[in-house]
């Protein structure tokens, strides 16, 4: 089995339009949950997992994201954390390419081919909105999904008070269903997966390979056909998780907290 650590994208893309007007000048990815970076976070965590090729897609703001992330930035990043490797980091523009976000499904197609490649085709794959601080983006995980032959592997938390009515279940065998799982349990996507990339090829997704025409599609409808098929696991995480979807769920964060 291939133990090369595997690459990660980070899903940047998003408008933000709830967090308004916080959103209007920055990027959602860029606001500041307890002095740094929201999306910092995420690269931190992966690059202390081991991860050393990171892709980001953005869109609204996404020159402010690239930035934010230069070399300079990435390095003094690098040196705190004591990483000695090279780091790849690098984006995948909507917004210059077409002038607008390509949504989740689309816009991972768009940002496949700036994967590094490996022989499972498998990467991690984050929101650049949720803080998941202590989430762990384990090999122990990583290797289990590489034997398992499966296309997608998700990470599921207790449903939020936004979000009572959760997105799917778990079934006894560790398989994410479309509909209440065992004792009837309906939980929320985090937004946190590993993939393979033959998800996003035919017979399941239609977009062409790169996506060079811009198409825009959901994830959401691909998780479901692929389910349906017994194709997808799935976990529960309960450790801290935050979707920093408002300017509440954000000041929540940083109240009381200091700052680092």
């Amino acid at each position: 089995m291939n133990t090369t650590p595997l690459p990660a994208l980070i899903l940047a893309a998003g408008r933000g339009e709830r967090m308004r007007p916080l959103t209007d000048t920055c990027p959602k990815p860029l606001l500041a949950v307890r002095g740094k970076p929201l999306l910092q976070w995420t690269v931190e965590a992966l690059l202390t997992a081991g991860v050393r090729d990171v892709v980001v897609n953005t869109a609204w703001l996404g020159q402010h994201i690239e930035d934010q992330f230069s070399p300079e930035t990435l390095s003094r990043i690098t040196d705190t954390l004591q990483i000695q490797e090279r780091i790849g980091l690098c984006f995948s523009s909507e917004g210059r390419d077409f002038g607008y976000a390509l949504e989740t499904a689309g816009g991972i197609v768009r940002a496949l081919p700036l994967l590094a490649p490996n022989p499972d085709g498998v990467f991690w794959a984050v929101a650049g909105d949720v803080f998941a601080p202590n989430f762990g983006f384990a090999a122990s995980d990583a290797a289990r999904f590489l034997a398992s032959g499966r296309l997608a592997h998700l990470w599921l938390v207790p449903n939020p008070p936004h979000h009572p009515q959760g997105d799917f279940g778990i079934s006894p065998e560790g398989l994410a269903i479309d509909g209440p799982g065992t004792n009837g349990a309906r939980y929320t996507f985090s937004a946190i997966a590993l993939y393979r990339r033959a998800l996003f090829t035919l017979p399941w997704c239609d977009i062409p390979p790169g996506n060079p025409h811009g198409v825009t599609a959901p994830l959401a409808p691909l998780l479901r056909r692929t389910m349906a098929a017994g194709r997808v696991s799935a976990q529960l995480y309960t450790g801290h998780w935050t979707d920093v979807g408002t300017p509440e769920r954000l000041a929540q964060l940083n109240i009381g907290i200091p700052q680092v």
